[in-house]
């Protein structure tokens, strides 16, 4: 009952004082309730206005060009000079004359081009310098070794595809896998005597020359493996750099074989 009787007389104390404070909020002029006050302060929302599209009116006149593309708008598509002689005299029954300008204008980029990418007779003596991987970079002619990565004409003197510029002869001075014929199988004579023991005129004459990664696949040979760069990194192994001192002072001939003893003691 004491309880009641405590609360009750809070109860009138908090009314008395609800009703004080409304009486001096009404003789301030402030006895507006929240809600008018809110519509006084924000302004009344207009519906907004539709955005006029302006449709932009395009010009239908010919576009600009260069004077060099208008001389060329009938242009014939660029072909090799081994056709241009046919296309030309097909072209002189027809009175192609105009054509005939512009298939000589081809022909003579054509044989620009082909001058750029030949090689000067000086540089050519040069090849032959270094036999194991050759002395001369070329990005068209050279052929890339898989370990090395060096693009360079070889240093085979009878090489017919580095000697003569040949593509379509194969390069003597770099080896071909029998099996992939890929890029794995590609070593130069330098890389194929340090990293894997091997001459190159044995690889020559054996037609059945397979690459480490044949050999790997196939099961030939365990733990003979490629030793590159690259696919050391692809078996999360810590590439070898030039551990060919190493390996002939522990007695290894190569470091494919340096590397095969190393696997197979971590068995």
């Amino acid at each position: 009952m004491g309880n009641l009787n405590s609360e009750s007389k809070y109860e009138s104390l908090r009314l008395a004082r609800i009703s004080e404070n409304m009486a001096r909020l009404a003789s301030l002029g402030l006895d507006k309730s929240i809600t008018e006050l809110r519509t006084l302060a924000s302004p009344s929302k207009t519906s907004p206005s539709k955005r006029k599209c302006c449709r932009k009116v395009y010009d239908y006149s010919s576009l600009r060009r260069s004077n060099r593309l208008i001389s060329q708008s009938e242009s014939v598509p660029r072909r090799s000079t081994r056709l241009s002689g046919t296309q030309i005299s097909s072209l002189q029954g027809k009175g192609g004359t105009s054509k005939q300008k512009e298939w000589k204008l081809f022909e003579a980029e054509e044989r620009e081009l082909e001058e750029r990418n030949k090689i000067s007779s000086d540089a050519l003596s040069r090849r032959c310098d270094s036999r194991s991987r050759g002395s001369l970079y070329n990005p068209v002619f050279g052929i890339c070794c898989h370990f090395c990565r060096q693009k360079k004409l070889c240093g085979e003197e009878d090489c017919k595809h580095c000697g003569n510029l040949d593509n379509d002869q194969p390069c003597i001075g770099k080896t071909s896998c029998s099996v992939c014929n890929s890029s794995n199988g590609v070593l130069c004579r330098a890389c194929l005597k340090v990293r894997y023991g091997e001459e190159l005129e044995e690889v020559r004459a054996n037609k059945e020359w397979m690459c480490p990664h044949c050999i790997e696949n196939k099961g030939i040979r365990p733990y003979w493996i490629c030793n590159s760069s690259f696919c050391l990194k692809k078996r999360k192994m810590v590439p070898t750099g030039i551990a060919i001192y190493e390996a002939r002072e522990m007695g290894y001939p190569s470091v494919a074989h340096f590397l095969m003893d190393k696997l197979q003691k971590k068995v």
